[in-house]
This record gives C-alpha cells, structure tokens and sequence, in this order.
C-alpha cells in the first residue's frame, strides 16, 4: 500500500502570509515618513493668501504671496539681514516684489530693505512722511533712500484713511499714521489692514500707545484675525484698549531669544491673556517663522504652522 503523501509544505503557506502581513505592518508603523512636508506656498491661482512672518531675530519682516500670484513684503529685518532674507525670497522663487512696505526708519525694519531693492523687481514702494526734523540721518536710512532713488522709484507716503492697493477679494488699508509730527519715530509707523474675504490681518509695525489711541479715536474697524503685535511685544504698545478693538483670534509676536530689551514684556503678555477671544499667541524666538494661510470664505479655513526656518541666524 503506497504511503500518503505529507501535506506539510502546503500547510506552511497560510502561515508564512501571515508572518509577512504583519512585518509588514511592523515596518511600515515604525518606518519614519521621510517625505520632506512642502513650505512652499499654494500655486498662484489657488486663492489663497499666505502670510509668512519671518524668523529675523529682534527684528521685523512679513512676506505675503497674495491670492492673485502677487507679492509683499512689509519690512526687511536689521542692517546686515539683507543677504539672508534675498536668499529666502529667492528660494520661494520670488522674481518680484509688487508692494514693498518699509513701516518707518528704524534700522530693525529697513535694516535689508536697499538689498531688497537693488536685487529684485519693485512695483510700489510705500514709507510714511517723516517730519524734516524728525529725518534720520543713519547709514541705513540713506541707503535705502540711495537705493530707491538709483531704481528711478519714488516713495509712495502711506496716509491714513486710504486704501494702499486691492485686487480680487483683498484689499491693503492704511490706518496710521494719523498726524504729520511725533516725538517717537515708532510713532511714524504705518499700519496696514490686509483683508481677503473673511479673513483680515493687521500689522502696527511700531506703533506705541499714542498711535492706537488714535487709530480709535478715528473710527477704524480694526477687528481682523490675526494681529502683529506691536513694538516686539512692549509694553508702550497694545493697549487693552486697543487690543479689545483688534480682537484677534491669532496674535504673532517677532523678537528674538533672549534679546537685549527683554520682549515681549510682561504687561503684553498679560494683556494678550485677559483677552477674550484670542486662542494663541504665537512669538518667532519660540515658534521660528510663522505661516499662515487663508481662504477667504470659511471660519476656519485660516489655520498657521510653526518651525519653519529660520531666516536670519
């Protein structure tokens, strides 16, 4: 009688499929995705606004692909800063700059700004008008002035009240600065109301307590989702006043680590705190640069990632 023929081989199979299933999920669950996560903003046409403020240290700069394909930028970081931020500008293949804003002359916020100039393309430059007594005679206050002019540009002086630039659904507002002579050139601060849609952004530049107290007294809807803190977070701007005005959800504070002037200062912290409403303050010495985008049309289509790079070392 022949013998029957093992089936053990076979019987194996079912078994070996199912060590392999689970290697599988083993691997695949432990295995880091090492797919690099984009920064580059949306494609122009997609509508959306993207906001970055960029990681400069105990300085300012805001960049914005706006929902049309244009670009701008308010403020260029210190004196020194401009080489890093054109290598930024450039790596988010930025030819041109449609609407450069350089907020008032101090060295912190115009520091990069003759870079800027002399390397890209301009549309429209906008700084407000400084009282003759009150113009800076800095090197860097005179570069930049010598780079517009080398450009064959003009100043376009930013006045309160009037409306910078718009395009489809967005629209640059001026709200400050509301007199022609201060004793502080934070004061001179030009404050821009970006809104697309739904959504609105408001940036103060340097703008201490006097300037607030009159964008209030002059009736402006200051109300947007996300502000730019005033002054690095110091305690001579944002009034409660002021800041129950602005009403932010979002509230972006740029300084750098351990800076010398110690922002942002308790009182703004606390301030922001109390506020109703806010659900996060977000500070480039923690967070490094900030994006944000936005949609326009829907309550919670504006949303923000943080540890993007840092621009200026």
């Amino acid at each position: 009688m022949a013998k029957r023929k093992t089936k053990t081989g076979l019987s194996l199979i079912p078994i070996i499929i199912i060590f392999l299933v689970i290697a599988w999920q083993v691997i695949t669950r432990f295995t880091p995705n090492t797919e690099p996560t984009p920064s580059a903003p949306p494609a122009s046409g997609d509508n959306m606004l993207v906001v970055e403020f960029l990681d400069v240290d105990q300085a300012d700069c805001e960049l914005f692909f706006l929902p049309d394909g244009k670009i701008m930028l308010i403020d260029a970081g210190n004196r020194g800063d401009g080489d890093e931020i054109v290598t930024y500008l450039k790596s988010k293949s930025i030819e041109k700059i449609d609407y450069l804003v350089a907020t008032h002359p101090h060295a912190d916020h115009i520091g990069g700004m003759s870079d800027i100039i002399d390397t890209f393309e301009i549309g429209q430059i906008f700084a407000p008008r400084v009282a003759s007594d009150d113009v800076p005679t800095s090197k860097t206050y005179k570069e930049f002035l010598s780079s517009v002019q080398n450009k064959g540009m003009k100043l376009h002086s930013a006045k309160a009240g009037t409306t910078m630039f718009e395009g489809a659904d967005y629209k640059a507002e001026c709200f400050a600065p509301n007199s022609n002579d201060y004793d502080e050139l934070n004061d001179y601060s030009i404050t821009v109301k970006l809104s697309y849609g739904i959504h609105s952004f408001l940036f103060t530049g340097d703008a201490e307590n006097l300037s607030e107290d009159e964008m209030l007294k002059a009736g402006y809807n200051l109300d947007c989702d996300v502000l730019k803190v005033g002054h690095h977070g110091s305690d001579s701007s944002s009034s409660e006043a002021f800041l129950r005005a602005v009403s932010p959800k979002y509230a972006v504070i740029s300084c750098g680590e351990d800076n010398d002037y110690g922002h942002p200062h308790k009182e703004t912290l606390d301030a922001l705190k109390g506020l109703d409403g806010l659900e996060k303050t977000l500070r480039t010495d923690l967070d490094k640069t900030i994006i944000f985008t936005a949609d326009g049309k829907t309550e919670n289509g504006i949303r923000f990632s943080t540890k993007n790079p840092t621009v200026v070392e």
